[in-house]
């Protein structure tokens, strides 16, 4: 295996995003890496591939800055890169939403083996809602997830108003996505709406399915 693959993401304030994006251009300049990395004032997100050295590199340049210290890198490795350049751009909101995000109210995050556990534990009040993307959801999907009715996640704020009319702000919700990032917006979202109990699964399904494997998933 000759690539390392990255993914991770980072929320924390980052003033001047256009100068962390040139600075990432720089060091990504004659190295062996490409991806897509968004930066925004929220953060960073970031998927990407380089060799071994170069991933090594990155990784300890980038957790040199104290504001990317307690970055967390999900890693897997590859025989060519799956990604075919290397782009590097701001975006206004690594997530889209209609609606301003107070990140300290985000869920709480379950590990991968506290999930499983609460997955077995959890009553009929519950709500398990995946928020990944459509395609996603019909590949394969935790026992019993629902998928919100949205056409764009942009509007998700509107569909938690509705699911606290429906089941009211003590059922109990647990969420999932890819690699976590969604799950650091929506859940937060829930919570500002007043949701009470929101749980998030620490990783998303990637991270899951290196530590727990397939159970109890349905699908691929």
């Amino acid at each position: 295996m000759d690539y390392t693959v990255l993914a991770y993401y980072v929320l924390t304030p980052i003033e001047d995003p256009a100068l962390e994006v040139r600075r990432h251009k720089d060091f990504f300049q004659g190295r062996d890496f490409r991806g897509r990395i968004y930066i925004s004032e929220e953060g960073i997100n970031g998927q990407a591939s380089g060799s071994q050295q170069a991933a090594q590199e990155y990784m300890e340049w980038l957790t040199q800055d104290l504001r990317f210290a307690e970055v967390h890198f999900k890693l897997h490795f590859a025989n060519e890169h799956p990604f075919p350049k290397m782009t590097v751009k701001y975006r206004k909101q690594l997530v889209a939403i209609d609606s301003p995000v107070d990140f300290s109210m985000r869920g709480e995050p379950l590990s991968p083996k506290e999930w499983k556990k609460k997955l077995e534990e959890k009553d009929s009040r519950t709500l398990l809602l995946d928020v990944r993307n459509n395609y996603e959801w019909k590949v394969g999907h935790f026992e019993g997830a629902e998928l919100p009715d949205l056409e764009q996640f942009r509007h998700f704020p509107e569909y938690a108003r509705k699911l606290k009319d429906e089941y009211g702000a003590d059922a109990p919700v647990m969420m999932y996505c890819t690699g976590g990032i969604r799950c650091e917006y929506y859940s937060a979202l829930l919570k500002q709406e007043g949701f009470e109990e929101v749980y998030q699964l620490d990783g998303g399904v990637i991270q899951y399915g290196l530590e727990e494997g397939s159970q109890p998933w349905k699908g691929k």
